[in-house]
């Protein structure tokens, strides 16, 4: 089956926060419900192709004992801010470790910072450019830039394969036309959204919040919504009434990304 794992939901500081003592945060302490590592996904594909990772930050290892996984070899990379890469040299030194060359899929411009903040990863991987389309796991992928506000620029990525439509944008905020256009027409849309509603003052902001996530959906109109990305702000035990289609993802959370037959 081809299905999707929420290897974590988090925002750049994942839940709880070291210094924090909010109700969100302490109850992640005692019963781990609203535990949140940094936000990535694993996509397992149908037929001989391997898994693929999107994003690899600073929990990639615990993320990979968590699924009682040694490896994964391919991954597919959003932007080079820290909560999206900081788990590479462990990933390196796994492809070290084995003597497999790893493959890290980005934008021309996305290699280009990783490889200035890491220049001795280039011996143990390939970098591989998603400025044209490429396939991956049987998938077809478009890579395109979306605004990321305050923080610069993200990529977000979608997916086809066999009739089905799906696109990962975990950090995006204020999206213009041509950066929504790519995001019609899916199946599903994984989503970052940081806060329930964010009162900070827009020009300071990254990533959409969970009111005006829901504005941009009711355009945009994808058949199943998961919001990812999530601060201590979001519990998970809430009803937060969303409309209909939207749910919270949490981390373990298996989805498949097939059609439905009925």
């Amino acid at each position: 089956m081809n299905q999707l794992t929420f290897l974590g939901t988090g925002d750049a500081m994942g839940v709880p926060r070291v210094y924090c003592n909010c109700d969100v945060c302490t109850e992640a302490r005692l019963t781990g419900i609203n535990r949140r590592k940094r936000a990535a996904v694993l996509i397992h594909s149908d037929g001989e192709y391997k898994p693929f990772m999107i994003d690899c930050g600073p929990d990639w290892r615990s993320q990979m004992e968590d699924q009682g996984m040694r490896m994964v070899q391919t991954l597919l990379i959003t932007h080079a801010h820290f909560d999206h890469i900081g788990g590479l040299p462990e990933w390196a030194d796994a492809c070290r470790w084995l003597g497999v060359k790893g493959q890290l899929y980005a934008p021309r411009e996305v290699i280009a910072t990783i490889r200035s903040q890491f220049p001795w990863l280039s011996r143990h991987m390939d970098f591989l450019e998603t400025d044209a389309d490429i396939e991956l796991g049987g998938w077809k992928v478009h890579s395109w830039k979306v605004c990321h506000g305050r923080n610069g620029y993200s990529y977000a990525y979608r997916l086809e394969r066999e009739g089905y439509s799906w696109a990962y944008c975990s950090d995006a905020i204020d999206l213009k036309a041509s950066e929504k256009q790519p995001l019609y027409g899916l199946d599903l849309l994984v989503l970052g959204t940081s806060f329930v509603h964010e009162l900070a003052e827009f020009f300071t902001r990254s990533v959409y919040d969970m009111v005006e996530a829901q504005e941009l959906l009711q355009d945009l109109k994808p058949g199943q919504t998961y919001f990812t990305h999530m601060s201590h702000d979001v519990d998970i035990r809430q009803n937060y009434d969303l409309d209909q289609g939207i749910a919270l993802a949490f981390t373990g959370m298996t989805i498949p990304l097939e059609k439905h037959i009925i």
